[in-house]
């Protein structure tokens, strides 16, 4: 499995994504902090390169092939390529970055032979067996909050996580 993303919900994916069972998580990631979080949450091998140097380790990773399932966690034009370069043929995409300002060429899905799956979680049908992880210690998930603030800084956690300077900012009222 491929997780293009490092942020919360990349970084999520990698988690969910060991809870699932996946043997091998490659986790896409420039960033030294993040890169040491997706190793404990379950990360086998980090990926720092992008575009075609990335597509090209996936490749090199995969024996030739590319990866089974892919996690799409930007929702940016250029990580869906990301996703879809880095696919196998009949390889599933799950885009969980909400999409903006992404087109894409259908015949790549077409003659690629793969599949690609998206929208919003069902939360509430997935909340009690998270919980249950959680609270029996399992699972971290908290461990993206990495800097909290008052909520008269709120601003400055917006550019904080903007800048790549915080992965999630916990706001203390």
């Amino acid at each position: 499995m491929v997780v293009v993303g490092d942020g919360a919900v990349g970084l999520m994916g990698v988690l969910a994504a060991k809870e699932m069972g996946a043997e091998r998580i490659i986790a896409m990631s420039g960033h030294a902090s993040r890169q040491e979080l997706a190793r404990e949450f379950g990360a086998t091998d980090i990926v720092a390169e992008r575009g075609e140097e990335g597509i090209a380790r996936i490749k090199e990773l995969t024996k030739g092939v590319g990866a089974d399932s892919v996690l799409e966690c930007v929702g940016t034009g250029e990580s869906f390529d990301q996703a879809l370069a880095c696919s196998r043929p009949g390889g599933t995409i799950g885009y969980v970055g909400v999409p903006h300002g992404v087109s894409f060429d259908g015949q790549k899905l077409f003659f690629g032979q793969k599949r690609m799956l998206g929208g919003p979680a069902p939360v509430r049908r997935f909340l009690p067996d998270l919980m249950e992880r959680v609270l029996q210690g399992r699972i971290k998930p908290g461990k993206v909050f990495d800097l909290k603030l008052p909520l008269a800084e709120v601003a400055e956690g917006y550019r904080a996580m903007d800048e790549r300077r915080a992965i999630k900012v916990m706001i203390e009222v």
